[in-house]
């Protein structure tokens, strides 16, 4: 077994770094150093690790009235797999409100994910239903999740939220705010947040 050692700065002691007694088939193993200084000597694509992460928050009111799927404008992220094989962990968090029968929907680009199977004139979505009650006009739902998505790709990837008003006309989804939004100290303004981390197979 053949070993390399270093010596401590202040020579106390030595570091070996040793090589196994043999290798499947006998094949070459390579060790990557990182690029970027001071970085910790790890196998980044060991499987589970998280590579990288990004996140978005929105923290400005969106408003919709369509019957239609629309994007939520600022709930969006982006990101570029450094693997196929590898996967994209969505973690989200919205703060919704409204009236009627609002329903969201999370897309890869422009594709569907995370949704339920087709049923006849049911809506396929992420989330939603009818909004109503007494107490409608000052309540906003935190709904928070994840889902393990596998675009199977290393191009740049964008994920988003889609919502729209599906049963009727003269209804109005909310996020951020409560429906009558009123100036006082029980309405409240919220935030909502998509983060995307891309764990190694």
């Amino acid at each position: 077994m053949s070993q390399l050692k270093l010596t401590a700065d202040s020579g106390g002691g030595t570091v070996a770094i040793k090589g196994p007694a043999s290798t499947t088939g006998n094949a070459a193993l390579d060790l990557t150093v990182p690029g970027t200084a001071s970085a910790t000597l790890d196998t980044l694509g060991r499987a589970g690790n998280i590579i990288q992460v990004a996140q978005t928050v929105k923290t400005d009111v969106f408003t919709t009235t369509s019957q239609s799927f629309t994007d939520i404008t600022g709930l969006s992220g982006t990101i570029t797999p450094t693997s196929s094989s590898n996967k994209i962990l969505i973690s989200y968090t919205l703060s919704v409100s409204g009236n009627g029968y609002p329903m969201f929907k999370l897309l890869r680009g422009s594709t569907d994910i995370f949704v339920g199977d087709a049923a006849s004139n049911r809506v396929q979505c992420l989330f939603g239903g009818y909004v109503g009650g007494s107490q409608i006009n000052s309540m906003m739902i935190p709904v928070s999740g994840n889902f393990l998505d596998s675009p199977s790709t290393t191009s740049a990837t964008t994920y988003k939220f889609q919502t729209g008003i599906i049963h009727s006309t003269g209804y109005t989804t909310y996020l951020n705010r409560s429906p009558s939004d009123t100036d006082f100290n029980y309405h409240g303004r919220t935030a909502s947040s998509i983060i995307l981390m891309e764990v190694a197979a």
